[in-house]
């Protein structure tokens, strides 16, 4: 591993964080823009507002027209993209380097001065019709995004776009009246990574965000999760099988133990799950956990695609290596699984686009970046006994499970599912 990577940080009068990392070796430059608009802030009555922000932020912006955003961030070869998460609107993508500040300078225009034009309004609403229909196309996803709206409550279980019936109730009014309140730089996070001068850099942001003045932060209201076992009726010779568990958060000290923990039962082809319920028994077509956090609270999210006939077996082999887990992992397993981190570490210098958007995530839940230097340290260093203990510590327990199929599914009596 090469020697400590140089990050910037810096926060401006006005709230707005920048942070970034040199990579000379490279011709591009990434960026992010983390806007505080995430669909937290939806009203409960017109869910999809954030997502239908978004849209219209992009369909003009300053002196350019719809069109002429487009063409113009094309004319500079920029491979770009937006989406909405739960805490933000996410504005990316990855450049030339030598056309990183115009690129940076049009997305300024695009999140502090869109036009938002009226006769594009109702095919922005197309657009995130498009999107919902989508879901209720996937299956899987329609499952996943049941399990975390029950696992971790609402507004932090919600995904972003909303419903049909709720997409169709917003009015321009709404989109501006959202833009104008959570469109702010306080709390703003723009991550940089590639070909770049920091001091240039930092102070070419102070042009295009320093004048802007900070807004009040909007409380939100927190409902408790739902727990126990949730099944989605859906006439399909296929069963979706969704599950959640608590595990320590991206910004507990023991969150890496939980991730190795959790890579020995499903990082890869010879890991514990895809081995037992794919391989040996040929019980799915698919199978994995992952761990997933939101602020302060994580959770392993799990999924299995399976047959209808072989649903019930799916789900109990799929819980019994998850409990099997609580005894503890091998040395072998440890050692596999230091090599595929190792890789992954390797191969994330040379993406800037990956390393601007791991340091903007960072920022937000730690307050800091985590080089890759750090987490080399912290996975060579961790043993068997350090995980074991940890598993001991904190079992799987307190199952939160959805099911979409034709028949509902039942657990054995040794399988908790209280509340989370």
């Amino acid at each position: 591993m090469e020697a400590e990577q140089s990050v910037f940080q810096h926060q401006y009068d006005n709230g707005l964080r920048l942070v970034a990392e040199p990579m000379p070796w490279l011709q591009s430059a990434a960026f992010s823009f983390r806007v505080p608009a995430g669909c937290q802030y939806d009203p409960v009555d017109r869910r999809g507002v954030a997502n239908f922000a978004c849209e219209m932020v992009q369909r003009g912006a300053g002196k350019r027209s719809s069109r002429e955003f487009v063409e113009y961030l094309e004319s500079l070869g920029v491979n770009y993209g937006s989406s909405v998460g739960i805490y933000h609107t996410n504005y990316g993508g990855a450049v030339p380097a030598n056309r990183l500040f115009e690129t940076l300078s049009t997305f300024a225009d695009v999140i502090r001065r869109p036009t938002m034009p009226d006769d594009q309004f109702e095919d922005g609403r197309l657009v995130c019709y498009q999107e919902i229909q989508a879901i209720e196309d996937d299956l899987a996803q329609k499952t996943m995004i049941e399990l975390r709206a029950r696992h971790f409550g609402d507004p932090v279980g919600r995904h972003c776009e909303g419903t049909m019936e709720s997409v169709a109730s917003i009015s321009m009014g709404d989109v501006q009246s959202f833009y104008d309140t959570h469109y702010r730089p306080n709390d703003m996070i723009v991550a940089v990574a590639g070909n770049i001068e920091w001091e240039k850099l930092k102070d070419e942001i102070e042009d295009l965000f320093g004048d802007w003045e900070s807004k009040p932060v909007p409380k939100v209201g927190l409902s408790p999760p739902q727990s126990g076992m949730h099944h989605i009726d859906f006439d399909s010779n296929q069963t979706h099988i969704a599950l959640a568990w608590p595990c320590p958060s991206y910004e507990d000290p023991e969150y890496y133990l939980a991730r190795c923990a959790i890579g020995v039962l499903s990082d890869g082809m010879s890991s514990r799950l895809f081995r037992e319920v794919r391989e040996k028994r040929g019980l799915c077509y698919t199978v994995f956990a992952s761990c997933s956090s939101v602020l302060n609270r994580g959770s392993v999210i799990g999924y299995c695609g399976t047959s209808a006939e072989r649903a019930q077996e799916s789900l109990d082999v799929m819980l019994a290596e998850i409990n099997r887990l609580n005894e503890g992992v091998s040395e072998r397993e440890l050692e596999k699984l230091k090599v595929q981190f190792r890789s992954r570490l390797v191969m994330a210098q040379e993406s800037s686009r990956a390393k601007a958007n791991n340091m903007a995530g960072d920022v937000f839940y730690l307050g800091r970046t985590r080089s890759i230097d750090e987490i080399s340290r912290i996975i060579n260093e961790m043993t068997t006994s350090d995980i074991n203990q940890f598993l001991a510590r904190q079992p799987a327990h307190s199952f939160n499970i959805v099911t979409l199929g034709k028949h509902s599914l039942e657990l054995n009596d040794a399988v908790s599912t209280t509340s989370a």
